[in-house]
Parts: C-alpha cells; sequence; structure tokens
C-alpha cells in the first residue's frame, strides 16, 4: 500500500471518529439559536446525549437527552428518540420524531405539562385564570397541508379549574380526541369523556381560521357558576342543548 493510499485512509478514520464523537456542549455553542433559547449542561455527542436545562422564553424544560440515528441519515431522514423530565420535574414526556424533506413525523409521543408552563404570562381575557395539568399522548403523527396528513391521539385535561370575572368553573377532567381531517387538526369530545354535558368538535384550518360546532345541556355535575350561565348560548333545543357555534381567527393563535 501506498504512503499516499495510508494517508488518505488515515484521514477518513480521523473525520469517522471526529463525527462519532462530535461533542455536544461544542455543538451548542455554535448552533444559531433564536434569541429566545437558552440550553445549557449540554453533555455527550450529537448522536447521544443530554442537556440539564432548556429555556424557551422564560419556559424551563429539565433534564433533556436524545438519541439520533446515523442509520437513518443515510437514508436521508433524521431519527431522533427523545425523553424529557421525570414524574418529579413539571414537564416530563418522551417520545420519536422523525424529519426528512417531505415533513415532520412522529410516534409514541407522551408529554404530562401543568396549564401554568403553558399559559406562562399570557394575559387572557375576562381576567381568566387556569390551573390543572396536561396531558398528550399521540400514536402517530405526520405533516401536511395545511396541518397534517395523520393523526392519531388523546388530549386530556386534567383537574381543570377556570376562574374568571364572571365566576369559579371546576370543570374536572375532560378528554378530547385528536384527529385530521382533510388536512385540518380536528379535536373532538362527548358526554362520555367530560361531566359538563358537552358534546362536538373544534376543527383548525387553513390561516389558522377555527370552527367550533358544539353543543352542551345542563347537568348536576356541572359548576353552577356554568350552569346559571347556559341561557346565554341562545335557545335550548328538543333535548335540551344549547349550541356552541363559532367560526373565525382566535386572537393570538
Amino acid at each position: 500500500m501506498s504512503l499516499f493510499s495510508k494517508i488518505v485512509i488515515g484521514v477518513i478514520i480521523y473525520l469517522v471518529f471526529l463525527l462519532v464523537y462530535l461533542p455536544a456542549n461544542w455543538l451548542v455553542s455554535i448552533a444559531p439559536l433564536p434569541s429566545n433559547v437558552a440550553i445549557s449542561g449540554a453533555e455527550g455527542t450529537l448522536w447521544q446525549g443530554k442537556a440539564a436545562l432548556i429555556t424557551i422564553d422564560k419556559k424551563q424544560i429539565e433534564q433533556v437527552s436524545w438519541k439520533l440515528s446515523p442509520w437513518g441519515l443515510l437514508a436521508g431522514k433524521a431519527n431522533i428518540d427523545i425523553n424529557v423530565g421525570s414524574r418529579a420535574t413539571p414537564v416530563n414526556g418522551k417520545g420519536s420524531i422523525s424529519w426528512s424533506l417531505s415533513g415532520l413525523s412522529a410516534k409514541n409521543i407522551r408529554i404530562d405539562l401543568p396549564d401554568s408552563f403553558l399559559l406562562a404570562d399570557a394575559r387572557l381575557p375576562f381576567k381568566t385564570k387556569i390551573d390543572g395539568d396536561v396531558s398528550l399522548m399521540v400514536e402517530a403523527l405526520k405533516q401536511g397541508e395545511p396541518w397534517c396528513e395523520q393523526l392519531n391521539g388523546k388530549l386530556f385535561l386534567n383537574n381543570t379549574n377556570v376562574k374568571n370575572q364572571y365566576g369559579v368553573y371546576p370543570l374536572g377532567n375532560i378528554a378530547l380526541g385528536l384527529s385530521c381531517l382533510d388536512g385540518q387538526l380536528q379535536i373532538a369530545t362527548d358526554e362520555t369523556q367530560n361531566v359538563l354535558g358537552l358534546t362536538g368538535t373544534v376543527i383548525l384550518g387553513e390561516s389558522n381560521l377555527v370552527k367550533v360546532s358544539a353543543k352542551i345541556k345542563p347537568t348536576d355535575a356541572q359548576p353552577k357558576d356554568l350552569r346559571d350561565s347556559l341561557s346565554f348560548l341562545g335557545r335550548q333545543d328538543s333535548q335540551g342543548y344549547y349550541p356552541i357555534n363559532y367560526q373565525g381567527v382566535v386572537p393570538g393563535l
């Protein structure tokens, strides 16, 4: 073997080892992160590493770890397994995410977090305050136009309490089904998934257009303030339901 061939092989081996052991903390230091994102305590490598803390708009996510498959890159995909936090941290979850030129996809996603994390310093109308927890479970997701090509999941609103200038509304637990309808995100619930007598769907379409088609009837389990205000929704139908209909863009969405 010639000296030139040995040098070429040596350079290739060096580059492979350099790529395999590319340190995560160095990558974070050179990454063009947005001004509202900060990553601290990065350890490990590009392929398997962790970060002690990720801050996004003052929202803190602790104990983030990842595994990036090098074999997926050969097929033009970035396949990443992510774990976030633990049962002792406010935000925790795990899942598998893939990205390619065709878009984003995910599977086996589970995320638990408090409403206070989602809402943070958001100023809600009518001086509204919301307490509780959110659990998101997504079996399969595939990006599409305008939002999705495939979606199969559940969203759980746990121990939800709403308080505003009109009253106090302990809404309890609400289960919502997540699906994809002609590329639009559909959120659905019915009376078997909540104690509010609420049935209907919310569809998020193109240009953040929201369409609400729902109905609600009085139940003994409803908060009194909610039950007393149902008449403001309009007339009851023959089955005792009040209509909840809306179509437009939600401010701030």
